[in-house]
């Protein structure tokens, strides 16, 4: 659960955001009566879709990676810090990465970077 809202806990925020305006907006005095419950139970569906399966979609994706990186094979992460001198760093096994629950890690470099921000270099 705490993996989650790690992933998810922005577009949770959105989520609430979007869900208020509705509130708001079918409070209104020019809305019908049944507005207000259908238009929350519509957009909380909705919402509840999106952040699902882009969280799904997250997991496989990092799922992907991991294998990736033990079986040798280049990942590339965004590197949001130094986007001059490089947008993204090319992780590997021979250069001293690791994996350290979901982020690589590496003695040689002096931030981790998360699975779910890498994907798989493809040749």
């Amino acid at each position: 659960m705490k993996e989650f809202f790690i992933l998810e806990g922005a577009y949770l925020i959105i989520g609430l955001f979007i869900l208020a305006i509705t509130v708001f907006v079918t409070t209104r005095p020019f809305m019908g009566k049944d507005s207000t419950k259908k238009g929350v139970g519509y957009v909380s569906i909705v919402i509840a879709l999106l952040v699902g399966t882009h969280f799904w979609i997250t997991k496989s994706r990092m799922n992907k990676v991991k294998e990736a990186f033990n079986a040798g094979k280049i990942i590339l992460c965004e590197n949001r810090i130094h986007t001059k001198a490089a947008q993204f760093v090319t992780i590997k096994k021979e250069y001293e990465w690791h994996i350290e629950g979901d982020n690589f890690k590496s003695p040689n470099y002096t931030r981790d970077f998360h699975l779910a921000r890498c994907i798989v270099e493809k040749k």
